[in-house]
């Protein structure tokens, strides 16, 4: 499912217009993703939870050249934890 077909859905589920369904979806981006930048959490009773995870530095290796080593940096990476009323839906 893509993003039109996302708002599509919302639409007729919550008998709302595209451009409204629109507006809402891209708020909820944009606050999720403004909350998860000031590092809190983001919890969605029954859906699921965003947070922040600190990914450690490692070391790799180009599959090309086996060899040659390359330093991968830390950095934050975003984690979703499924919560208990969507894992249920999905078995």
């Amino acid at each position: 499912m893509n993003k039109a077909q996302l708002i599509d859905a919302m639409a007729k589920e919550a008998n709302l217009t595209k451009a409204d369904t629109k507006r809402a979806l891209d708020a909820f981006v944009k606050a999720t993703t403004d909350a998860l930048k000031s590092g809190e959490k983001v919890a969605l009773v029954g859906f699921g939870t965003f947070g922040i995870v600190e990914r450690a530095a490692r070391t790799g290796r180009n599959p090309q050249k086996p060899e040659q080593v390359i330093n991968i940096p830390a950095k934050n990476v975003v984690k979703f934890s499924v919560g208990s009323e969507l894992k249920d839906a999905v078995k």
